[in-house]
């Protein structure tokens, strides 16, 4: 095994104690490496989240054991795996039902912008160097102490996001990288982003079309809903990367406001919503971007057209029975979502938008108070009609505000009886 080559190691922090690095899962997998004559290091997110105060979801670790190996030792030890990603050398090994990812140390050997041929390694630093941002670099053993090959600790310290060595290289390796650096800085930055990466970023934009939708996707996704979207996206605009990602035409202001307004109204961040704000002006964007970006058919659902003109909001002032109809026709989230778009692109309508908030939060849609069954206990022979009848009691129902449940039978009997009265 290459030893630690860090310079400044003795001004590095611990993490001795932190939980999941303590945690039976994490000991139990780097005691039977060790054991085996092996080291396993905690890399990457799990690390760089606990040296800033973030949550921990999971755990990755570097070993200088092939995967092989890796399966052996821990079959030895009682430990299952799961042969995941065999190819790229990591290992899933699953201790109380927590999966930890193994990975053999490794370097890049061929790369062509979307995958890369490996071989495996036993130097830390040259496995550290393949790695996209130096953030992400730093690695610590089963006793916390913390090893930084790429002199990543100062960048997160100061919540800088830069690229390790070289940011073409970097990028060239994989395109992707272009997207994650926006993110990244979206999600962990502070300050304005790296020019050098900036430049990179832009040299590099004809190899986004390299990359599949569902790449793409899942990293703008993540971005659109991070703490500095506002800020990452009117970089990437800067850097010329909107209109090819989209196939659109951005609007940057509008998503500024979406954002604003999500702040103001105490929201979380929509995704969908703050996509629908950056591409989407008419509804017939909707399918082109959904189909571009390959998004699922709930997200495909949750996209709007964000212009001032909202879709089921006219221009007459929102009332309380409006908004219950809104609330009905859309759902809870549905609801609120219409009343952002409309607070962000018409301010003036914003005591309409904050009422259909309210509603859409305290009011508890009802269903219809009457079905098949009692159409058909109303005399009407089974078939299409009773669909069609249905559907006029419940247009019915929404325009007079949803009355109770004995109204509704009501007029289901007038309108029964009124259908055998033309019938005769």
């Amino acid at each position: 095994m290459t030893g630690n080559p860090d310079s400044s190691a003795a001004s590095l922090p611990s993490l001795a104690g932190v939980a999941w690095l303590a945690a039976r899962p994490t000991t139990e997998v780097m005691a039977a490496l060790r054991a085996a004559g092996h080291e396993g290091r905690v890399v990457g997110g799990c690390v760089r989240n606990a040296l800033m105060g973030l949550p921990v979801t999971d755990i990755d670790i570097a070993t200088d054991a092939v995967p092989s190996d890796v399966v052996r030792i821990c079959a030895t030890a009682g430990l299952e795996t799961i042969p995941t990603g065999l190819a790229h050398g990591t290992v899933t090994v699953v201790v109380d039902r927590t999966p930890i990812e193994v990975t053999t140390l490794r370097r890049d050997v061929d790369t062509d912008g979307r995958h890369a041929t490996v071989a495996y390694t036993a130097d830390w630093a040259e496995d550290a160097r393949r790695r996209d941002f130096t953030m992400n670099a730093l690695y610590a053993d089963a006793n916390g102490r913390l090893h930084d090959p790429v002199g990543g600790y100062p960048d997160l310290l100061a919540r800088r996001v830069r690229f390790i060595g070289d940011p073409d290289a970097r990028i060239r390796e994989d395109y992707l990288r272009i997207l994650r650096f926006f993110r990244f800085f979206a999600t962990y930055a502070l300050g304005d982003a790296d020019p050098g990466a900036l430049a990179a970023c832009a040299r590099g934009i004809g190899g986004l079309s390299r990359l599949s939708a569902e790449r793409v996707r899942a990293e703008i996704v993540k971005l659109l809903a991070a703490p500095r979207a506002v800020d990452a996206i009117r970089a990437m605009g800067g850097v010329g990367l909107l209109p090819p990602l989209l196939g659109a035409a951005p609007r940057p202001g509008v998503f500024a406001a979406v954002a604003e307004t999500e702040a103001s109204f105490a929201r979380p961040p929509d995704a969908m919503l703050r996509l629908s704000a950056l591409a989407i002006a008419v509804v017939e964007d909707i399918p082109r971007l959904a189909d571009r970006l390959r998004l699922s058919n709930a997200e495909r659902r949750d996209l709007l057209a964000v212009d001032g003109h909202i879709p089921g909001i006219s221009d007459e002032p929102i009332a309380a029975r409006h908004a219950r109809r809104l609330v009905y026709r859309t759902g809870t989230d549905g609801a609120r979502r219409l009343a952002l778009a409309l607070a962000a692109t018409a301010p003036s309508r914003r005591p309409e938008a904050e009422l259909l908030c309210e509603i859409a939060t305290t009011w508890a849609a009802p269903s219809l108070p009457v079905g098949g069954a009692d159409v058909v206990a109303g005399g009407m022979a089974p078939g299409p009609a009773i669909g069609r009848l249905l559907r006029d009691i419940e247009e019915w129902w929404i325009a007079e505000d949803f009355p109770e449940p004995a109204a509704v039978r009501r007029r289901l009997a007038d309108v029964l009886a009124d259908a055998g009265t033309r019938s005769t």
